[in-house]
């Protein structure tokens, strides 16, 4: 990643350097490319890098992911039907809105914890936002 230095020089023009990545931040970012449905320009926006740093960085066997590390999708996510029934909507609305807590975990292995109210379609805004 560059930063700019906002030191000033002679010529009035700030100086670019570089960022030095360690071994470990390498190989961690190597990693996070292997999650199901996460893509190497994904990882690279995080990080505010370039992609091809980063399949620089796939090709050299020091920071590549190691195979037998990497997990293997085991079933593919998918929805599941859910019904409401009377009960359990009248137990919810007894539930005070602070002590409301819903816990949605997305590809990549991030988790997002929302407490309180919420509005569903923020959220799904939101949700959408971080996975693309």
């Amino acid at each position: 990643m560059s930063t700019i230095d906002s030191g000033h020089y002679g010529d009035g023009v700030a100086r670019r350097t570089k960022r030095l990545w360690t071994d470990e931040e390498k190989r961690s970012i190597c990693f996070q490319t292997t999650a199901p449905g996460v893509s190497v320009a994904q990882v690279a926006r995080r990080y505010a890098v370039n992609a091809n740093l980063i399949f620089k960085w796939l090709r050299d066997p020091r920071y590549a992911p190691d195979p037998a590390a990497v997990p293997l999708p085991s079933v593919e996510p998918r929805f599941l039907p859910v019904e409401i029934v009377a009960e359990a909507k009248e137990a919810l609305m007894a539930v005070p809105t602070a002590d409301r807590q819903i816990e949605i975990e997305l590809a990549g292995g991030h988790r997002m914890r929302i407490s309180g109210s919420y509005d569903p379609e923020a959220l799904a805004r939101l949700i959408r936002g971080l996975t693309e």
